[in-house]
Protein backbone atom coordinates (compact mmCIF):
# COMPACT_ATOMS: atom_id res chain seq x y z
CA UNK A 1 0.00 0.00 0.00
CA UNK A 2 2.21 2.54 1.03
CA UNK A 3 5.05 2.19 -1.59
CA UNK A 4 2.07 2.41 -4.48
CA UNK A 5 1.93 5.64 -3.02
CA UNK A 6 5.14 6.39 -4.65
CA UNK A 7 4.29 5.50 -7.93
CA UNK A 8 3.34 7.70 -11.12
CA UNK A 9 2.13 5.25 -13.51
CA UNK A 10 -0.43 6.48 -16.22
CA UNK A 11 0.96 9.82 -15.42
CA UNK A 12 3.26 12.39 -17.56
CA UNK A 13 6.13 13.96 -16.23
CA UNK A 14 7.72 17.66 -17.66
CA UNK A 15 11.25 18.55 -15.84
CA UNK A 16 12.69 21.75 -17.26
CA UNK A 17 16.43 22.12 -17.49
CA UNK A 18 16.37 17.76 -17.88
CA UNK A 19 19.31 18.16 -20.47
CA UNK A 20 21.93 17.26 -17.77
CA UNK A 21 22.49 16.94 -13.90
CA UNK A 22 19.76 17.35 -11.18
CA UNK A 23 17.45 18.08 -13.73
CA UNK A 24 18.43 14.95 -15.94
CA UNK A 25 18.40 12.70 -12.51
CA UNK A 26 15.03 13.85 -11.40
CA UNK A 27 13.95 13.14 -15.18
CA UNK A 28 14.78 9.45 -14.48
CA UNK A 29 13.52 9.37 -11.12
CA UNK A 30 10.06 10.27 -12.62
CA UNK A 31 10.67 7.54 -15.32
CA UNK A 32 11.62 5.01 -12.98
CA UNK A 33 8.34 5.51 -10.85
CA UNK A 34 6.22 5.13 -13.84
CA UNK A 35 5.82 8.63 -15.42
CA UNK A 36 6.10 9.37 -19.34
CA UNK A 37 8.43 12.20 -19.51
CA UNK A 38 8.95 15.21 -20.98
CA UNK A 39 12.76 16.71 -20.93
CA UNK A 40 12.32 20.72 -21.98
CA UNK A 41 15.73 22.56 -22.12
CA UNK A 42 17.33 25.54 -23.40
CA UNK A 43 20.17 23.14 -25.37
CA UNK A 44 17.93 20.79 -27.60
CA UNK A 45 21.06 18.56 -28.56
CA UNK A 46 20.95 18.21 -23.99
CA UNK A 47 17.55 17.52 -24.18
CA UNK A 48 17.24 15.14 -26.95
CA UNK A 49 20.20 13.25 -24.98
CA UNK A 50 18.31 12.84 -21.64
CA UNK A 51 15.35 11.51 -23.74
CA UNK A 52 17.17 9.25 -26.16
CA UNK A 53 19.07 7.43 -22.74
CA UNK A 54 15.61 6.92 -20.71
CA UNK A 55 14.08 5.23 -23.81
CA UNK A 56 17.17 3.09 -24.10
CA UNK A 57 16.17 2.47 -20.34
CA UNK A 58 12.40 1.44 -21.74
CA UNK A 59 11.29 4.54 -20.56
CA UNK A 60 8.73 6.68 -22.70
CA UNK A 61 9.89 9.96 -23.06
CA UNK A 62 9.70 12.90 -25.27
CA UNK A 63 12.18 16.29 -25.20
CA UNK A 64 11.69 19.84 -26.93
CA UNK A 65 14.10 22.47 -26.90
CA UNK A 66 12.90 26.23 -25.15
CA UNK A 67 14.10 29.52 -23.65
CA UNK A 68 11.67 29.37 -21.22
CA UNK A 69 12.00 33.42 -20.08
CA UNK A 70 9.32 34.05 -22.63
CA UNK A 71 6.42 34.04 -21.76
CA UNK A 72 4.83 33.57 -25.15
CA UNK A 73 7.37 30.84 -25.73
CA UNK A 74 6.14 28.94 -22.65
CA UNK A 75 2.49 28.84 -23.52
CA UNK A 76 3.59 27.78 -27.13
CA UNK A 77 5.31 24.88 -25.60
CA UNK A 78 2.41 23.93 -22.95
CA UNK A 79 0.15 23.70 -26.23
CA UNK A 80 2.09 21.21 -28.09
CA UNK A 81 2.64 19.79 -25.06
CA UNK A 82 -0.83 19.02 -24.29
CA UNK A 83 -1.67 18.08 -28.07
CA UNK A 84 0.73 16.02 -28.46
CA UNK A 85 1.42 13.83 -25.34
CA UNK A 86 -1.44 14.91 -23.13
CA UNK A 87 -2.03 17.82 -20.13
CA UNK A 88 0.85 17.33 -17.80
CA UNK A 89 0.46 15.84 -14.28
CA UNK A 90 3.70 17.09 -12.73
CA UNK A 91 5.45 19.75 -13.74
CA UNK A 92 9.21 20.10 -12.72
CA UNK A 93 10.55 23.94 -12.85
CA UNK A 94 14.11 22.67 -12.40
CA UNK A 95 15.86 24.70 -15.08
CA UNK A 96 18.23 27.35 -13.47
CA UNK A 97 21.66 29.64 -13.66
CA UNK A 98 23.88 31.12 -11.10
CA UNK A 99 26.24 33.89 -11.55
CA UNK A 100 28.74 34.17 -8.96
CA UNK A 101 29.85 37.78 -8.42
CA UNK A 102 30.42 40.50 -5.21
CA UNK A 103 26.75 41.47 -4.61
CA UNK A 104 27.45 45.15 -4.91
CA UNK A 105 29.82 44.37 -8.01
CA UNK A 106 26.84 42.17 -10.05
CA UNK A 107 25.53 43.65 -13.25
CA UNK A 108 22.39 44.90 -14.39
CA UNK A 109 22.44 42.13 -17.16
CA UNK A 110 23.50 39.52 -14.97
CA UNK A 111 20.32 40.76 -12.64
CA UNK A 112 18.08 40.56 -15.36
CA UNK A 113 19.00 37.55 -16.80
CA UNK A 114 19.00 35.79 -13.39
CA UNK A 115 15.53 36.59 -12.34
CA UNK A 116 14.59 35.96 -15.73
CA UNK A 117 15.52 32.31 -15.88
CA UNK A 118 15.11 31.28 -12.17
CA UNK A 119 11.83 33.05 -10.74
CA UNK A 120 10.07 34.28 -14.13
CA UNK A 121 10.26 31.14 -16.12
CA UNK A 122 9.12 29.59 -13.31
CA UNK A 123 5.81 31.12 -13.03
CA UNK A 124 5.40 31.10 -16.90
CA UNK A 125 5.76 27.64 -16.45
CA UNK A 126 3.06 27.46 -14.11
CA UNK A 127 0.79 29.39 -14.90
CA UNK A 128 0.96 27.73 -18.53
CA UNK A 129 0.74 24.12 -16.88
CA UNK A 130 -1.03 24.87 -14.10
CA UNK A 131 -4.35 26.51 -15.66
CA UNK A 132 -4.14 23.28 -17.39
CA UNK A 133 -4.02 21.48 -14.09
CA UNK A 134 -6.99 23.20 -12.35
CA UNK A 135 -9.40 22.85 -15.37
CA UNK A 136 -8.48 18.45 -15.07
CA UNK A 137 -8.68 18.71 -11.38
CA UNK A 138 -5.64 17.60 -10.26
CA UNK A 139 -1.72 17.87 -10.61
CA UNK A 140 1.57 18.38 -8.83
CA UNK A 141 4.21 21.35 -9.18
CA UNK A 142 7.46 20.87 -7.85
CA UNK A 143 9.89 23.89 -7.60
CA UNK A 144 13.61 23.40 -7.46
CA UNK A 145 14.47 26.52 -4.89
CA UNK A 146 18.03 26.67 -3.03
CA UNK A 147 19.34 26.96 0.29
CA UNK A 148 20.49 30.31 -0.88
CA UNK A 149 16.96 31.53 -0.53
CA UNK A 150 16.88 30.59 2.86
CA UNK A 151 19.50 31.96 4.18
CA UNK A 152 22.85 33.52 3.04
CA UNK A 153 25.75 31.77 2.25
CA UNK A 154 29.49 32.02 2.39
CA UNK A 155 32.36 32.72 1.45
CA UNK A 156 30.52 33.07 -2.07
CA UNK A 157 27.47 35.46 -1.68
CA UNK A 158 25.78 35.34 -5.62
CA UNK A 159 22.71 37.72 -4.56
CA UNK A 160 20.90 37.40 -7.90
CA UNK A 161 21.00 34.09 -7.16
CA UNK A 162 20.34 34.06 -4.02
CA UNK A 163 17.09 36.87 -3.95
CA UNK A 164 15.33 34.86 -7.48
CA UNK A 165 15.43 31.36 -5.57
CA UNK A 166 13.62 33.23 -2.35
CA UNK A 167 11.05 34.33 -4.92
CA UNK A 168 10.68 30.91 -6.25
CA UNK A 169 9.94 29.36 -2.51
CA UNK A 170 7.35 32.37 -2.07
CA UNK A 171 6.07 31.67 -4.59
CA UNK A 172 5.62 28.08 -4.11
CA UNK A 173 3.70 29.27 -1.17
CA UNK A 174 1.36 32.00 -2.86
CA UNK A 175 0.50 29.33 -5.74
CA UNK A 176 -0.17 26.42 -3.28
CA UNK A 177 -2.52 28.35 -1.74
CA UNK A 178 -4.70 29.35 -5.14
CA UNK A 179 -4.65 26.14 -6.58
CA UNK A 180 -5.46 23.95 -3.65
CA UNK A 181 -8.98 24.38 -3.90
CA UNK A 182 -8.67 22.99 -7.22
CA UNK A 183 -6.72 19.58 -6.36
CA UNK A 184 -3.29 20.89 -7.57
CA UNK A 185 -0.29 20.80 -4.87
CA UNK A 186 2.59 23.12 -5.34
CA UNK A 187 5.84 22.48 -3.38
CA UNK A 188 9.27 23.08 -3.60
CA UNK A 189 12.84 21.43 -2.88
CA UNK A 190 15.98 23.46 -1.33
CA UNK A 191 18.59 21.99 -2.21
CA UNK A 192 22.42 22.94 -0.67
CA UNK A 193 25.49 21.89 -2.66
CA UNK A 194 25.26 18.81 -5.03
CA UNK A 195 28.32 17.25 -6.67
CA UNK A 196 28.16 17.87 -10.10
CA UNK A 197 30.35 18.79 -12.96
CA UNK A 198 31.51 21.99 -11.88
CA UNK A 199 31.26 21.12 -7.66
CA UNK A 200 33.52 18.38 -7.95
CA UNK A 201 36.11 18.31 -4.70
CA UNK A 202 39.07 16.22 -6.33
CA UNK A 203 38.81 19.17 -8.77
CA UNK A 204 39.00 21.70 -6.22
CA UNK A 205 41.96 24.22 -6.01
CA UNK A 206 42.44 27.72 -5.85
CA UNK A 207 39.33 30.26 -4.59
CA UNK A 208 37.31 26.94 -5.50
CA UNK A 209 38.86 24.40 -2.39
CA UNK A 210 38.37 27.54 -0.05
CA UNK A 211 34.74 27.90 -0.90
CA UNK A 212 34.46 23.60 -0.74
CA UNK A 213 36.09 23.92 2.41
CA UNK A 214 33.84 26.22 4.04
CA UNK A 215 30.96 24.79 2.37
CA UNK A 216 31.88 21.31 4.55
CA UNK A 217 32.67 22.63 7.78
CA UNK A 218 28.63 24.63 7.59
CA UNK A 219 27.37 21.15 6.56
CA UNK A 220 26.56 19.01 9.93
CA UNK A 221 26.87 15.80 7.16
CA UNK A 222 30.57 17.18 5.99
CA UNK A 223 29.99 16.21 2.36
CA UNK A 224 27.97 17.44 -0.87
CA UNK A 225 24.24 15.85 -1.58
CA UNK A 226 23.90 13.48 -4.64
CA UNK A 227 21.98 14.40 -7.32
CA UNK A 228 20.00 11.46 -6.74
CA UNK A 229 18.96 12.33 -3.28
CA UNK A 230 17.11 15.14 -4.83
CA UNK A 231 15.30 13.37 -7.39
CA UNK A 232 14.27 10.89 -4.82
CA UNK A 233 12.85 14.45 -2.94
CA UNK A 234 11.47 15.47 -5.98
CA UNK A 235 9.74 12.24 -6.62
CA UNK A 236 8.14 12.25 -2.99
CA UNK A 237 6.57 15.68 -3.45
CA UNK A 238 5.10 14.40 -6.83
CA UNK A 239 3.60 11.28 -5.79
CA UNK A 240 0.71 10.50 -3.96
CA UNK A 241 2.86 9.98 -0.94
CA UNK A 242 2.77 13.70 -0.29
CA UNK A 243 -1.23 13.97 -1.01
CA UNK A 244 -1.38 16.54 2.32
CA UNK A 245 1.71 18.44 1.28
CA UNK A 246 1.23 21.76 -0.58
CA UNK A 247 3.07 25.20 0.18
CA UNK A 248 6.16 23.12 1.59
CA UNK A 249 9.79 23.95 1.19
CA UNK A 250 11.51 20.96 1.84
CA UNK A 251 15.29 21.21 2.58
CA UNK A 252 18.15 18.59 1.22
CA UNK A 253 21.45 20.12 2.83
CA UNK A 254 22.68 17.77 5.20
CA UNK A 255 21.57 20.16 7.82
CA UNK A 256 23.45 23.29 6.74
CA UNK A 257 20.04 25.32 7.05
CA UNK A 258 20.11 23.95 10.78
CA UNK A 259 23.04 26.19 12.07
Amino acid sequence: MYLEKFSLRGRKALVTGGGRGIGAEIARALAEAGAEIVIVDIDGTAAEESATALRSSGYAAHHRQADLSDASTVEALAEDVTNSVGVIDVLVNNAGIVIVADPLETSAADWKRTMEVNSDAVFYCTKAFGNRMKKKGSGSIVNIGSLAGIVATRPQNPVAYATSKGAVHMMTKSLAVALAPHGVRVNAVAPSYVASAMIDPEKASGEFAEWYRVWMDMTPMGRLGQPEEVASAVLFLASDAASFCTGAILPVDGGYGSI
